[in-house]
Formats: C-alpha cells, sequence, structure tokens
C-alpha cells in the first residue's frame, strides 16, 4: 500500500508481556487472555491507520509514535520479565506435530500458525478485491480513488490486520519462550522491512508478493545461519550483511523503476509526434480541408 509499519517488534513484545501478566498475574484463562492479547494488537492497529487515514499523517510518523507506545506500556506493566508456568502454554510448547512419511520430521504449532497466516495473506493480496485495491492504492492513490475503489476501508484495514498478525505474532512467542519481557524483538521492525525489500516488495508500494517476502525471510535466516557457523564473526555481521544486501536492493528497484519510468515518457513522446504527424499531414497545402458541410453536401 506504500506504507510502513515500524511498530511491529514493539507490539509483539507488548502482547508478550500482556499475555503473561493476564495468565500469570491475574490468573486469567488462556482462553479468555488469548483473545484478549488478539483484540489489543488488532484496536491498535486499527487507530495507527485511521489515524494515518483521517488526519493525513505519514505512516512513518504514526507507527513510530506506536512503536514508543507500545514499548512503553511493556515497562508500566512489568520492569522485569514475567515467567509463564501455566499448564496449557507448557503443553503447546512442547508439542510437536510429526510429518507423514518422515520418521524424525516434526514441526511445531508456530509453523502451523505460519502457514496458515501464510495461505491468508495470499488468498487475501491475490485472489480478493481487498487486495487489488491494496496494489492500487500503493500503485497511485488519487488513481485509485478516481477508479472508486474503497482507498480509506482498504488502507486502515491494511494496519489493523498488521496489528493483528504482530499481536499473534506475540501470542506464538510468549508460547515459544515462556516469557513475556519488554526487551523481546528489539529492532525487529528494521529486519521485518530488510526481509521485504530483499523480497521484491518497493517501499514506494503498488509492487511486491507475500512469497518473495518469504524468500526475504529465508535469506535473512540464511545469513544469520551462516555467521553463526563461522563461529569467528561477532552477531553484528549478520546486521551488516543485512543492511548491505537491502541497500543493493534498493539501488537496483530505483535503477529498474527509472528505466521504467524513463521507458514510459519516450513512449509517451513517440506517440504524441506521431499524432502532431498525422495532425499535419491532414493539412497539407494544396489539400482541401474536410468539412462537415462537404460531407453532407
Amino acid at each position: 500500500s506504500g506504507g510502513i509499519d515500524l511498530s511491529v517488534g514493539a507490539v509483539i513484545a507488548f502482547t508478550t508481556v500482556l499475555s503473561a501478566y493476564l495468565v500469570e498475574s491475574n490468573g486469567f484463562s488462556p482462553a479468555i487472555a488469548i483473545p484478549v492479547v488478539l483484540l489489543v494488537g488488532t484496536a491498535l492497529g486499527a487507530v495507527m491507520g485511521s489515524i494515518i487515514h483521517f488526519f493525513n499523517v505519514q505512516p512513518f510518523i504514526v507507527t513510530l509514535a506506536g512503536m514508543f507506545f507500545a514499548r512503553g506500556m511493556c515497562f508500566v506493566i512489568s520492569l522485569d520479565a514475567i515467567t509463564i508456568s501455566h499448564p496449557f502454554y507448557r503443553a503447546v510448547s512442547l508439542y510437536r506435530i510429526q510429518l507423514p512419511f518422515f520418521e524424525r520430521a516434526f514441526i511445531s504449532i508456530s509453523v502451523v500458525v505460519f502457514l496458515v497466516v501464510l495461505l491468508m495473506a495470499l488468498f487475501l493480496a491475490h485472489m480478493t478485491r481487498f487486495g487489488r485495491t491494496i496494489y492500487a492504492i500503493g500503485g497511485n492513490e488519487q488513481s485509485a480513488l478516481l477508479m472508486g475503489l474503497p482507498a480509506a476501508r482498504a488502507k486502515i484495514l491494511v494496519y489493523t490486520f498488521n496489528g493483528f498478525c504482530s499481536a499473534l505474532a506475540g501470542v506464538v512467542f510468549s508460547i515459544d519462550l515462556l516469557s513475556g519481557y519488554g526487551l523481546y524483538t528489539n529492532g525487529l521492525e528494521l529486519d521485518a522491512i530488510a526481509a521485504v525489500v530483499i523480497g521484491g516488495t518497493q517501499l514506494t508500494g503498488g509492487v511486491g508478493y507475500v512469497i518473495g517476502t518469504v524468500f526475504g525471510v529465508l535469506i535473512e535466516g540464511l545469513i544469520q545461519t551462516l555467521v553463526i557457523f563461522q563461529g569467528n564473526l561477532s552477531s553484528w555481521w549478520t546486521k551488516i550483511a543485512v543492511g548491505m544486501l537491502t541497500l543493493l536492493f534498493i539501488v537496483i528497484q530505483s535503477a529498474f523503476a527509472s528505466r521504467s519510468a524513463k521507458r514510459a515518457r519516450l513512449s509517451a513522446a513517440a506517440a504524441a509526434a506521431k499524432e502532431d504527424k498525422a495532425a499535419g499531414a491532414l493539412n497539407l497545402p494544396g489539400k482541401p480541408a474536410i468539412s462537415k458541410g462537404s460531407e453532407t453536401g
């Protein structure tokens, strides 16, 4: 849609703390705590999307404020990590699903959640009017409005859905780590942006694929794995490599965008010249001008 959300990591951390606080400190059942956490994350996304649209504020500024708010709320709830000892969380954390035809291949619940969200995102982005509207907004919002597309609703729903996904990631995170802490996923929003760019999505909007983002995440994971297995390299080399790769893809995208714009200008100029030439040929000296009177007379 051409926007950007910097609150992803902070919302994930906030929902881990909120989930742990509700279950451990207040004795809420997970059947109540998890829907409440998802609702809070969704509401945060909806509020940010509404501010972006109705007050015409840049997404960067609004989501930056949302990031500070969510990160601050983590430490308002608890300055320290909250350990989760609830049997449900422990059972889900240890549960594994065996893959068919593979005796020793298992996947966790977090992988199942990832696959479900991936299929949902693919369906919404490429098989619904909502997805086509998002692409249209990213390409040219004014043109989308002139075509009668519900740009306002789509823009708000984008950030609402992002808030829901962030809250869901927070729930999964709290189940995997059996705790909630305000410093979890610090800087994750930058990794998310890098994965999206590496996956081929343009920051200006209108171009990009969900599968491309998945490949971007896999490339980041591969870089991190290579650095870890190297043994003698600092983990900060992962950030350096991802940063350089992101910059490279941004430069490549800019080059392709400039080339496409130049080609479009040349095509428009050629079409205009062809029309001028055709108009000049109709009005050559010595050639009688065609008028309505001569046609009917």
